[in-house]
């Protein structure tokens, strides 16, 4: 499967974004899904992962509340709401696809990264 990543961008702090990732190939929804971000000089981490079936998510406690992570399978995309945006949330955002239950770091497909600055 191959992954694009879009929607990132500039916005002020307490915006909103919403990201997209759509997949090509075949199977789209026998894929575990999740986002990921990398800020400067910190290392890779998970932000939202959703099941196959979107009827499981995770959130890393820094965004729960904020963002919300679903799936189109019909459109073999997965979209991440962002909500009150804070100049911590600035990173470079992947969206990963698993065949295993849960998308992690350890993820065999990567997209492309999308950049997402708040400014305060």
């Amino acid at each position: 499967v191959q992954l694009q990543a879009s929607g990132g961008g500039l916005v002020q702090a307490g915006g909103s974004l919403r990201l997209s990732c759509a997949a090509s190939g075949r199977s789209f929804s026998s894929y575990a899904m999740g986002w990921f971000r990398q800020a400067p000089g910190k290392d890779r981490e998970s932000v939202s992962t959703i099941s196959w079936s979107g009827g499981s998510t995770n959130y890393a406690n820094s965004v729960r509340g904020r963002f919300t992570i679903s799936r189109d399978n019909a459109k073999n995309t997965v979209y991440l709401q962002m909500n009150d945006l804070k100049p911590e949330d600035t990173a470079v955002y992947y969206c990963a696809a698993d065949r295993s239950v849960i998308a992690s770091l350890k993820s065999r497909y990567w997209g492309q990264g999308t950049q997402v600055t708040v400014s305060s």
